[in-house]
């Protein structure tokens, strides 16, 4: 049975206490919504708690039953007084934050990958995740300097995904597509260019990485120059660039493997 919170200053709901403004925790990240919780449950992460209204908990009961983990009810008002925002579905957990496997580990048992350089916007990030999964990507390699993958609004953009996704955050920039290249990955850097070479008429390669750029600069010369190709999504009307979400999403659509391959 759940335990019910009436009290703003209960340490049991600390990982809950202003979510809106307070820093990510480097130790444990933040769900929210039915669909993302559920996803998180059938994940290989360690749940620490839910925090659930009343109602919710009723819908959400099916779901939660079978965890090993505190279920904490609160009254909407004192959810949102504690969290500082309204939980629309007024569904949260928290869970410890998956261990990002390294470089290495991670090319040696993909054929996919998607790579990032300087992506800041947490809601890009969440929905290439999204996208990456549907489309049968092994993972997502990120620069230094990208935002952090398990923030809160990442998680719930990517409706989830994000959590079944593998990352690796690389400490050394843009060494890291050499050492992709050396793994037998055609690294192909994003680029509106009109030199670039149209994605569409690229042979198709047996591992391939797609590298992308930030929304408003797109990726540094020397990452392009790292790059073993330059592509480009031909676009008409004279519209030069796509969301990096949507450019992704139509570049990972149309160099994806077979399904169940």
């Amino acid at each position: 049975m759940p335990t019910t919170i009436t009290s703003l200053d209960d340490p049991r709901v600390d990982d809950y206490v202003g979510l809106r403004d307070r820093k990510e925790s480097d130790t444990f990240l933040i769900a929210e919504t039915p669909v993302v919780i559920e996803r998180l449950v059938k994940s290989s992460l360690t749940i620490r708690s839910f925090f659930l209204t009343p109602k919710a908990f009723e819908r959400m009961w099916v779901t939660l039953q079978h965890v090993d983990a505190p279920v904490y009810v609160a009254e909407p008002e004192v959810m949102e007084s504690i969290t500082g925002f309204e939980v629309h579905r007024g569904v949260l957990a928290s869970a410890n934050r998956p261990k990002m496997p390294g470089l290495l580990d991670l090319m040696v048992r993909s054929k996919r990958l998607v790579v990032l350089e300087g992506s800041n916007d947490h809601e890009n990030i969440g929905a290439i995740a999204r996208s990456a999964r549907a489309l049968g990507f092994d993972g997502m390699v990120l620069d230094p300097t990208c935002a952090d993958p398990y923030y809160r609004r990442c998680v719930r953009v990517s409706m989830g995904e994000i959590l079944n996704l593998p990352i690796v955050r690389c400490s050394l920039w843009p060494e890291a597509l050499g050492m992709l290249e050396k793994a037998g990955f055609q690294t192909w850097a994003l680029t509106p260019a009109e030199g670039a070479t149209s994605l569409f008429t690229m042979p198709w390669p047996e591992k391939l990485a797609l590298v992308a750029g930030n929304e408003g600069d797109g990726l540094t010369e020397a990452a392009m120059a790292a790059s073993s190709a330059r592509v480009r999504i031909p676009m008409h009307h004279g519209v030069d660039s796509l969301n990096i979400s949507h450019a992704l999403a139509i570049a990972m659509a149309a160099t994806s493997l077979p399904v169940g391959s």
